[in-house]
C-alpha cells in the first residue's frame, strides 16, 4: 500500500494545476498565445505548427532586446538618460543588419530639435 502512494505522490503535483504556459516552458516574456491568435487570425496559413507561434514571440523578443540595448548605448553616447523614439531610430539606422531589415519602416515621426 505504501508503494502505492509514494507513486502517485510523485504525479501528484502535475495533477493539481501545477501547469506551466507555453511562454513560461520557452522561458520567453513575449506571450506565445498572443502570438497564436495573431497568426491564426491573420491567415498567413491553412495548417500551424505548434513550434511556429513559439519561435516567432523568441525572434520578436530578441529583436526587442537587441534594440533596446543599442538604444540604451545611443542614449549614453548622447548623454541622455531617456531612450526616445529618436534614439530608436539613431540606433536601428546606426545598425547595419537592422537598418537593412527596417529600411521601410519609420519608427519616429519626432520633428528633429534645435541642435
Amino acid at each position: 500500500m505504501s508503494e502505492r502512494r509514494s507513486r502517485r505522490g510523485s504525479s501528484g503535483a502535475r495533477r493539481r494545476g501545477h501547469t506551466r504556459s507555453r511562454t513560461a516552458r520557452a522561458e520567453l516574456l513575449f506571450s506565445v498565445g498572443h502570438m497564436e491568435r495573431s497568426l491564426r487570425e491573420s491567415h498567413y496559413a491553412q495548417c500551424l505548427s505548434h513550434n511556429a507561434p513559439v519561435y516567432l514571440a523568441a525572434v520578436i523578443e530578441y529583436l526587442t532586446t537587441k534594440i533596446l540595448e543599442l538604444a540604451v548605448k545611443e542614449a549614453q553616447n548622447n548623454g541622455e538618460r531617456i531612450i526616445t523614439p529618436r534614439l530608436l531610430d539613431m540606433a536601428v539606422h546606426n545598425n547595419g543588419l537592422l537598418s537593412t531589415l527596417f529600411h521601410t519602416t519609420t519608427i519616429s515621426q519626432v520633428a528633429p530639435g534645435p541642435n
